[in-house]
């Protein structure tokens, strides 16, 4: 009996392309593939890229060559690029990187098991050459659900697949295989973007936002909470605009109490959460819905009026404000987070400075801020008045002290609380560790429990803020066996 082809799936960026990875994962293990964890020990490794930024874009060729050292040293034989780097680039990413053995786009996702075996068998498979996304689907929304069938939508896989193509059991299996075992799992809730920020590429090779249908999500749902999943996280360039191509703009505040409902699931987060198209109900549906995270990702990019109309958005400081008073005023315990670009083209000292005022007063939970740099194919790439690379560099470490130092005290102010902590790792030497409904996964901190006796993975836990450590929390379990939390704190 031959020796089963084995393939390694390396993720980089961002959750969207975590669920991506793992439907890859499942038409792989379906077609008769052996995953494995370690790109070593793989036939083939397959590096999940991003291509968003140029850090992230570094990383992604950085871990191809790595890969690419394994060959002739172990099992690897061939080294593969997919997700949106080698979407965006294609060809071009083909010759510049000799050390891929190949670069698939989404189009070649269908027929992965194909591709894999052609290149493991020494063939090889042209390069797409990349175009406009956006230009696949109808311009209107509302004619792109009857298209969608037609056009490559990773992580939009197929719910009741027939049996035995699914990597799982039960009815509703996903054309999806978890990779890990932890008990939080992203769901992809659309795809693509209709936004036109100036500094952004992702729409030109992630398309025109779609939705998924309610019943695929929902079914995920059920299927994730089957395989032991406790929070999911909802996931896509725009979770705002969730159903405006089904006829329904609203669609999220009916779907999120539904998901809540799913037996097994403790904790449903969203995120990517667009300020300018927040609606009151939506807020409201967010704050007060049981199991639901009032939790509010929200992309402000800058405060400064002026930065904001060259960025290709909307909004000011005083009106970013008053959607957080709001959304604290029904949830004092609100979770918030955000992004911030600094030395933006054309931004003037009086921009940095109405930022660092915005930033002083919103206390935010968790801030990432981004250096402006050049990406091409985009508008303020064309943009005059860029500022000098040393300025951008010292603008960027003054509004990252500035906002590490914040969220050091907006933790320090969560000291007293009563949170619901989801266990996602014990270990005897490092201790109990987990998240609160304010913390998302790997972006926001992370509770250390005090004590960690009879708690295990998945477990919800309710416990009281007693100390930080930066960003992170400190808390003591209250009632310790007790059952697992319904609802979250802050409401």
């Amino acid at each position: 009996m031959p020796e089963r082809r084995t393939v390694a799936l390396v993720t980089l960026g961002c959750a969207r392309n975590e669920v991506d990875s793992e439907e890859l994962a499942g038409r792989l293990e379906a077609d008769g593939w052996q995953l494995v964890e370690d790109a070593e020990e793989a036939d083939v490794a397959v590096v999940n890229t991003c291509g968003f930024v140029e850090a992230a874009k570094k990383d992604s060729v950085d871990a191809l060559l790595e890969a690419n050292d394994l060959k002739g040293h172990g099992r690897t034989q061939a080294v593969v690029a997919v997700g949106c780097m080698a979407e965006r680039y294609g060809k071009e990413l083909a010759e510049a990187l000799p050390e891929a053995d190949g670069v698939l786009g989404f189009d070649d996702y269908a027929d992965i098991s194909d591709r894999l075996q052609t290149i493991l068998n020494g063939g090889i498979h042209a390069s797409h050459t990349p175009r406009d996304r956006r230009k696949l689907l109808p311009i209107s929304p509302a004619e792109r659900q009857d298209s969608a069938t037609a056009v490559a939508l990773p992580g939009h896989g197929p719910v009741d697949l027939p049996e035995g193509l699914a990597p799982a059991s039960g009815p509703r299996a996903p054309l999806r295989r978890r990779l890990d075992g932890s008990p939080v799992a992203s769901v992809k809730l659309a795809s693509g973007c209709d936004r036109r920020c100036s500094f952004c590429a992702i729409p030109s090779f992630r398309g025109s936002f779609i939705s998924r249908r309610p019943s695929d999500v929902l079914n995920e749902t059920r299927w994730l909470a089957e395989q032991g999943v406790k929070e999911i996280m909802l996931v896509s360039e725009n979770n705002t605009s969730y159903g405006k191509d089904l006829g329904d703009i609203r669609l999220l505040e009916s779907l999120l109490p539904e998901l809540a409902e799913v037996d097994g699931l403790e904790r449903v987060r969203v995120s990517y959460l667009q300020p300018a198209e927040m609606r009151p109900g939506l807020i409201d549906v967010l704050t007060s819905t049981p199991k639901v995270a009032p939790y509010f990702d929200l992309s402000f990019q800058h405060s400064a009026p002026d930065v904001l109309r060259a960025m290709r958005r909307f909004g000011d400081t005083d009106r970013f404000l008053e959607l957080l008073d709001t959304i604290r005023s029904k949830a004092p315990q609100a979770g918030v987070r955000s992004n911030f670009i600094v030395g933006f083209p054309g931004e003037s000292a009086a921009d940095l400075a109405e930022l660092e005022r915005f930033l002083n007063h919103a206390r935010l939970d968790a801030v990432g801020v981004f250096g402006y740099s050049d990406e091409e194919g985009t508008e303020a790439a064309t943009y005059d008045r860029k500022l000098d690379e040393e300025v951008v560099a010292e603008r960027l470490a003054r509004v990252s002290r500035l906002a590490e130092e914040l969220v050091s005290q907006r933790a320090e102010e969560r000291v007293g609380e009563t949170v619901h902590v989801l266990v996602e790792s014990v270990d005897e030497a490092e201790g109990v560790y987990g998240r609160a409904a304010h913390q998302a996964p790997e972006t926001d901190g992370q509770v250390l429990l005090t004590s960690g006796e009879g708690l295990g993975v998945g477990r919800m836990v309710e416990a009281k803020v007693v100390g930080t450590e930066g960003v992170d929390l400190v808390a003591e379990p209250l009632f310790q066996g007790s059952p697992a939390c319904n609802e979250e704190a802050g409401r």
